[in-house]
């Protein structure tokens, strides 16, 4: 059995993100997204989760790039002196590794954010983080602690294949290579814990779209168990791009989600499209 799991990122960030996303549950393979807490299009994207039970709903941890829930006060280590995140993960990682990072304020935070989530009703399917936040040492003790209180049964491992995507040097090979490493100690930790995740994971984490084409390729190559896409599909790049402050093809990984020759492919490979629910296991 070959199951795809594509799921949509920063939902809630913006407007034309959750138009997207509820488009491509409309009209596409999407079945799964993860909600930022914090982010200004939360209660939008609250409603699309509830108008589409199908669309499995999942916390989006966020730590950096994004907005807390806290007042800013209560967690000064996390925050800059406008009261938001710091802007990328290489920020915050050094923050974490020069011991400048509370872990008490990072628990407090993480845990508004999962109970923001767990008021609005919705049936959370899974956590994953922005920028991968979760996988960081300490963080991920965190993460795990929180989700499994919570109930939530599944959580992403973004152990991200070494040579995916466009080519981005000798950087971009060392970034993966951490990121996969530290993936893998989270899968062990979660997998401890009874907390499920997919078999493989598909998305490319250096910040390229995954285009039509690359998701071709993906469902061509899908092997037996459950493979997870990482995607952030978009309307409009020109009011996206700035509005984000990422240059990214919004829409291109849009068009991949609601293509006729994917919805085509994955009919005739018999690939079964769902989302994180699939993964749960039986207590």
């Amino acid at each position: 059995m070959k199951r795809l799991i594509v799921n949509a990122d920063d939902f809630g960030r913006h407007e034309l993100i959750n138009k997207a996303v509820e488009q491509a549950v409309e009209k596409g393979i999407l079945r799964s997204a993860t909600l930022m807490p914090g982010a200004k299009a939360f209660d939008s994207a609250v409603e699309i989760g509830r108008k589409h039970p199908e669309l499995g709903v999942g916390i989006h941890f966020t730590l950096v790039n994004g907005y807390p829930v806290l007042p800013p006060n209560e967690i000064p280590s996390l925050v800059t002196e406008e009261g938001v995140f710091v802007d990328d993960h290489t920020a915050f990682v050094k923050k974490l590794v020069s011991g400048h990072v509370n872990m008490q304020e990072v628990r407090a935070e993480l845990s508004a954010q999962l109970e923001k989530m767990q008021n609005t009703g919705l049936e959370l399917t899974h956590a994953d983080s922005h920028q991968h936040m979760h996988t960081l040492p300490g963080v991920i003790n965190v993460v795990i602690d929180l989700v499994k209180e919570a109930g939530i049964k599944a959580v992403r491992i973004p152990k991200a294949p070494l040579f995916s995507g466009e080519f981005g040097g000798i950087g971009q090979l060392i970034g993966r290579f951490g990121l996969g490493t530290l993936a893998r100690i989270s899968g062990s930790k979660a997998k401890s814990r009874n907390i499920a995740s997919p078999d493989y994971f598909a998305g490319i984490v250096a910040g390229e779209a995954v285009s039509e084409d690359e998701l071709l390729a993906v469902i061509k190559n899908l092997k037996n168990g459950t493979t997870e896409v990482m995607m952030h599909p978009g309307i409009d790049n020109k009011q996206l791009i700035p509005d984000t402050g990422w240059d990214h093809d919004f829409e291109a990984e849009y068009r991949a989600m609601v293509s006729p020759e994917i919805i085509k492919l994955i009919e005739e490979n018999k690939v079964e499209i769902t989302n994180f629910r699939s993964l749960w296991p039986n207590d």
